[in-house]
């Protein structure tokens, strides 16, 4: 009887073990899946958003935020080491790449997003997967594999956790950590157990808060940061047999029970292997959070229609999702760049009053007095077809009063970057340009040669730097 008793926990973590719970699901596929298994559109996606990245990460160099993490990494790790910082042409350890890395590329509010989960995958999968296959010497194809992995993962615990999640945590930092995890784990090798402790303690990591906007306090790129860092420690600790939870994500104390009120198991294991969401993800046109861009192409289609100059404007309704509202709600009189960026009024602004809200523009325009002007008749409207439509659909529409006393209207379905809206490989090209041309990363001969790298990954026997 005693022995019986003694022998209970044993038998009830075997039990455990074995069972197919959605964690498990999803660890077992990120763990198996095979370059060969992708579809080659997939395959291009993926190093499209390669792209779109290395550029939003080249940007960051400069950014105060984004320097003192590489400060830090200066300070705490070696001088040397396989794996390339962008912005520096620095060499350390994966850990530490991928650390500024990833800060650097979640700065200039150009880094890619999956509508379905508010998710930045971009910022915290290539960082460390780029890392990590530099240290190892993986093929690219094990690279690409390892990003859709990462991609795939994270995407859909962001879209388990679901809205409530989002409206106090930035998902990015959360589901994050997992995506991280995911990539750098499928670089390892790491069987379909290992993985699932990998995603237990990467997820009992997991945090990151919104309250940093109110401050326009510096968080945001610590939590891309930690995410790469923390993701990619638990494939490494897992590969060397440490344990996590089985059941980080829907487990009675995992991350929905503490993080989400309409939490969907289903979403994790949805269509694994035939619907893949890397390919649903969309690139940013204008230099600002996601939130604010289908009002800003629905105000762009009203100004151009109607020749609309900013000085005619009486009042702009943003017609939007209880999402945006969250989030951008906190910014009403923004103190800096970053900050201007979650303002819905700074950007209606700037594309009224010039036509576009780039990187340039953010940062000498936000505070021009007709930009201001225009801010400050800007307010938004929780619209009923908009919140409904979202995440899946981010519906743009605006109502313009015009001095005259005009109504004009706007209604974007399909923002620009979308991927029924998507931008081609020579626009990605200039984007990328653009970006490292606005940071002085990189002359764009050097930028010439990172993309001719890019887009030959799946030929690549070793991954090497991007820049030499």
């Amino acid at each position: 009887m005693n022995q019986a008793i003694q022998d209970a926990p044993r038998r009830a973590a075997a039990a455990q073990s074995t069972e197919n719970h959605p964690s498990r699901v999803l660890a077992a596929f990120a763990a198996g899946l095979k370059f060969d298994d992708i579809p080659e559109p997939v395959v291009r996606r993926t190093e499209d958003l390669m792209l779109d990245w290395a550029g939003s990460a080249l940007a960051g160099k400069g950014a105060r935020p984004v320097e003192t993490i590489a400060a830090y990494a200066r300070t705490m790790g070696p001088v040397d080491g396989p794996s390339e910082i962008l912005i520096s042409r620095a060499r350390s350890t994966p850990m530490f790449a991928a650390m500024v890395n990833a800060g650097a590329s979640h700065f200039a509010e150009q880094d890619d997003v999956h509508n379905g989960s508010v998710f930045h995958p971009a910022a915290v999968v290539f960082p460390p997967a780029l890392a990590v296959a530099q240290a190892i010497g993986a093929s690219g194809r094990e690279l690409l594999a390892a990003s859709v992995a990462g991609y795939e993962v994270g995407i859909r615990v962001g879209e388990f956790l679901g809205r409530s999640h989002y409206r106090i945590f930035h998902t990015t930092a959360t589901a994050g950590r997992l995506a991280a995890a995911a990539a750098v784990g499928r670089l390892l090798g790491l069987d379909a157990e290992r993985m699932l402790h990998a995603f237990g303690s990467a997820g009992t990591q997991a945090g990151g808060l919104w309250e940093f906007l109110r401050d326009a306090a510096d968080s945001k790129q610590l939590h891309t940061a930690t995410a790469a860092v923390d993701g990619m420690m638990a494939a490494y600790l897992a590969k060397d047999g440490f344990t996590g939870a089985r059941r980080i994500l829907e487990g009675l104390q995992g991350m929905a029970a503490g993080m989400s009120t309409d939490a969907d198991p289903a979403r994790l294991t949805d269509r694994l292997g035939s619907r893949w969401a890397t390919a649903e993800t969309s690139f940013k046109f204008h230099a600002s959070c996601r939130h604010t861009h289908p009002a800003a192409d629905a105000l762009l289609q009203v100004m151009k229609t109607n020749s609309l100059r900013a000085d005619q404007i009486a009042g702009i309704t943003a017609r939007v999702h209880q999402g945006a509202i969250d989030v951008l709600g906190p910014v009403t009189d923004p103190q800096t760049v970053h900050q201007a960026k979650f303002s819905m009024g700074t950007v209606l602004g700037l594309i009224a009053v010039f036509g576009e809200a780039g990187l340039v523009e953010f940062d000498r325009k936000f505070k021009d007095p007709g930009v201001v002007a225009v801010r400050e008749k800007t307010t938004m409207v929780l619209d009923s077809e908009v919140d409904t439509a979202y995440p899946q659909r981010w519906i743009g529409k605006v109502s313009v009063r015009t001095v005259d006393g005009r109504e004009l209207h706007g209604r974007v379905d399909e923002p620009k970057g979308d991927p029924g809206n998507t931008l081609s490989r020579p626009e990605l090209e200039h984007k990328a340009r653009k970006l490292a041309a606005y940071s002085g990363a990189a002359t764009d001969e050097e930028m010439t040669r990172l993309i001719e790298r890019v887009w030959a990954t799946a030929d690549t026997a070793r991954v090497g730097a991007l820049l030499e």
